[in-house]
């Protein structure tokens, strides 16, 4: 796991601290009406998009901090001399003009609040650059991977330094240690680590602005692409829709449950009168069964007193003939 991303390194030695500076000299310094642009026009589409695109997310990696500064395209005066040497230029007293404007410089541990049309170190307490980047092109690619190397471990005291060619695919990433810069090593995915962002450096191809490069981008300590602010829109739309999808979904579940728990009750009240049905049908055919028995116990009552009647009728006519018998043999 790589180091989180540190404020200002311990070892960074400042201007102030080599004391280059008087106050006298500051002083006069401060007087020098610096130039913000050199009216040359440098940058390509994809070179503008390219600074945009990094500053986009530098600033989304440190959302909420106030704590560091983060410019593009932005001129760097950081001595006398040069400052000097860019004033005589834009007066007309000489030909060529020492400007360093970096396409992209990251300073920690400042306030970010500040607003800055250029980075002037002795006004920003002797503090260079932490990180810059610089995305080059055939005609300033030897300067980039070169000259720069000297200039801003010796001089600038840069912690990290990148530099990224789209159009060759190649890229490099230095780290600074003692007086000079040593090549950052790139993991698996080819990725390069940044102390000053605490971050990985790496290329990707996913479409910026609807523009297709291989992009120089950030990914987090957990290897997330770090996102521009179109594509946290992009997924934010995507979680609402899926949101609604999921609302849509479970007023549909309850719609189903209700309709089905409806379903169940209709099916239960049908139960319900099918049984009320069966248990008047059991009523009815009980009722009928009992009116059976009665009609059969008053046809056998009935058929018991005829029969005692015959009888009694059979006995009186035998009781009547033995009388008349009687009578005729007593004549």
């Amino acid at each position: 796991m790589p180091e989180a991303a540190l404020p200002i390194a311990a070892e960074q030695e400042t201007v102030a601290a080599r004391g280059v500076y008087t106050d006298a000299e500051r002083e006069l310094l401060r007087q020098l009406q610096l130039p913000e642009e050199d009216g040359v026009p440098l940058e390509s589409h994809y070179h503008a998009l390219q600074q945009q695109l990094l500053a986009e997310v530098i600033h989304q990696h440190f959302k909420g901090r106030t704590d560091y500064f983060c410019g593009t395209n932005m001129f760097v005066y950081y001595s006398r001399e040069q400052a000097q040497g860019i004033t005589d230029f834009v007066e007309g007293k000489r030909e060529s003009a020492p400007y360093k404007g970096p396409d992209l410089l990251v300073v920690v541990g400042v306030d970010g609040t500040k607003r800055r049309k250029h980075w002037v170190v002795w006004d920003e307490d002797d503090r260079f650059p932490d990180l810059i980047v610089e995305i080059t092109s055939p005609s300033t690619k030897s300067k980039d991977t070169d000259e720069n190397l000297e200039l801003f471990a010796q001089v600038f005291r840069t912690r990290e330094y990148f530099w990224y060619d789209e159009e060759a695919g190649e890229w490099m990433g230095y780290r600074l240690q003692g007086e000079s810069y040593v090549p950052i090593e790139p993991n698996e995915q080819g990725w390069r680590w940044s102390e000053v962002l605490g971050a990985w450096l790496g290329v990707s191809e996913l479409p910026y602005r609807g523009w297709r490069y291989r992009w120089l981008r950030l990914y987090d300590g957990a290897g997330r692409l770090v996102p521009t602010g179109e594509e946290l829109a992009a997924a934010e739309r995507e979680r609402a829709e899926a949101e609604r999808q999921r609302a849509e979904q479970a007023e549909r579940r309850i719609e189903q449950e209700r309709l089905l728990r409806e379903q169940e009750h209709q099916r239960a009240e049908r139960a319900e009168r099918r049984a009320e049905r069966e248990r008047q049908r059991a009523d009815a055919e009980r009722q009928r069964a009992e009116q059976e028995r009665q009609w059969a116990e008053a046809e056998r009552q009935r058929a018991e007193q005829e029969r005692l009647l015959r009888e009694q009728a059979e006995r009186r006519l035998a009781e009547l003939e033995a009388e008349l018998k009687r009578l005729r043999s007593d004549g």
